[in-house]
């Protein structure tokens, strides 16, 4: 991954973050909540900027800290977006209000893979957003590829899941062990993949972007 000095450098030059969005880093680091690191969701956000999505679907809120963030230089898009954790999803919608993101946010409470017919009534979307359980990643994009637009990307977090899906050493936790080959087997299924051409980059815990060939 990323030298640790090169990264402290990126983030000392990152502007400034208003107060709401720097208590809720405060808020994920006491409570144990993942959010994305600052190079990695600054390096979304610009893309997200480039792309210009009107409709944003992403799938695992946790406390709203990317939707927020989306919402907050795409002011002109809607964010539809996934929490299963109860706690977790009353904490997003604290949060969607407390920065009156409201109008553009739009939390949904409940599994990812049981609420496809409810999301598709949201859409089309013209990114997708994946950054939930990781074991599902496959069945993610399966599922909610279809709801994209023709110029949809879609972009998924935590695919190099701290270095482990390249590493050759052995994992002793067996639940981690199958973790990091789900990971690597969506990996090489997404850079396979007929349809969408794939870049991953090596940025916060690794992060993929895919689009429709021939696009």
């Amino acid at each position: 991954m990323v030298n640790k000095e090169i990264v402290e450098y990126i983030q000392s030059l990152l502007p400034e973050r208003e107060e709401a969005i720097l208590k809720m880093e405060d808020y994920a680091r006491e409570h144990h909540v993942p959010i994305m690191d600052l190079v990695g969701i600054e390096t979304m956000l610009h893309l997200l900027k480039i792309a210009n999505p009107k409709k944003i679907l992403e799938i695992g809120t946790a406390i709203g800290y990317s939707a927020i963030r989306m919402a907050k230089v795409l002011p002109n898009a809607k964010i539809v977006t996934i929490e299963r954790d109860e706690e977790r999803y009353k904490q997003a919608l604290l949060y969607v209000n407390e920065t009156k993101t409201s109008e553009q946010i739009e939390v949904l409470f409940g599994d990812a893979l049981e609420l496809s017919d409810q999301v598709a009534e949201k859409g089309p979307f013209d990114a997708l957003f994946i950054d939930a359980a990781k074991g599902q990643y496959r069945r993610f994009f399966e599922l909610y590829e279809p709801l994209l637009t023709e110029r949809g990307i879609i972009i998924t977090d935590n695919v190099l899941f701290k270095g482990l899906v390249a590493s050759e050493q052995p994992i002793e936790q067996k639940r981690i062990r199958q973790l990091v080959q789900k990971i690597r087997e969506y990996n090489e299924w997404l850079m396979n993949h007929p349809c969408y051409e794939t870049i991953i980059l090596p940025i916060g815990d690794g992060m993929a972007i895919s689009r429709r060939r021939g696009e």
